[in-house]
């Protein structure tokens, strides 16, 4: 009787212990789960300046002359083109090579074929989209996206990992505007 009574108390105090730091765990894990929209800014802002720091070492390193946006995009244009520069719905034509920062080559219209976009439609990495905005026919530039212009936390998920630093490599062959209206 006594051995039961006993056996029952052990039971409840196991049970008792169990469940306390059962809530204590949860307690926790929200605490580490639910970070602030301020924390979320700081980690941001640090990427951001890292990648900064990487993309200036690595643009002093190879002598190029490079400026940079506002948004972070990286731009030295080659060979300045003619005509008028794209704008926001122009059908574009372009060569392109993309390079990670280390130089392994991920994409290339030379095995790909050309492409060709509206410019300030989406679809592409932000960090094209604006540098593009920069050009004109025959333009040849190189620009250097950090991950936040190109494709992010997860890459494309195919050749492009996680934060990479794109390296890319362009020339205009074709401008046609689609924002002319006809006068019937």
């Amino acid at each position: 009787m006594i051995k039961g009574l006993i056996m029952k108390v052990f039971v409840l105090i196991l049970f008792v212990v169990f469940f306390s730091c059962r809530n204590e765990n949860k307690k926790t894990e929200k605490h580490f789960n639910k970070p602030t929209k301020e924390s979320l800014e700081q980690i941001n802002r640090h990427l951001v300046n890292k990648d900064s720091e990487l993309i200036k070492s690595y643009v002093d390193r190879r002598n190029w002359n490079m400026q940079t946006s506002e948004t972070g995009l990286w731009y030295m244009i080659n060979e300045q083109g003619v005509g008028e520069k794209i704008e926001k719905g122009d059908y574009v034509t372009y060569n392109y090579e993309i390079r990670l920062f280390d130089g392994t080559l991920c994409y290339s219209s030379d095995n790909l074929g050309v492409k060709s976009i509206i410019a300030g439609q989406g679809g592409v990495e932000s960090g094209l989209e604006e540098g593009l905005l920069l050009l004109n026919k025959k333009s040849k530039a190189r620009f250097i996206m950090p991950p936040h212009l190109a494709h992010g936390l997860i890459g494309d998920e195919n050749r492009i990992p996680a934060r990479a630093i794109l390296i890319y490599d362009v020339e205009i062959l074709e401008i046609k505007s689609l924002n002319t209206q006809s006068n019937d």
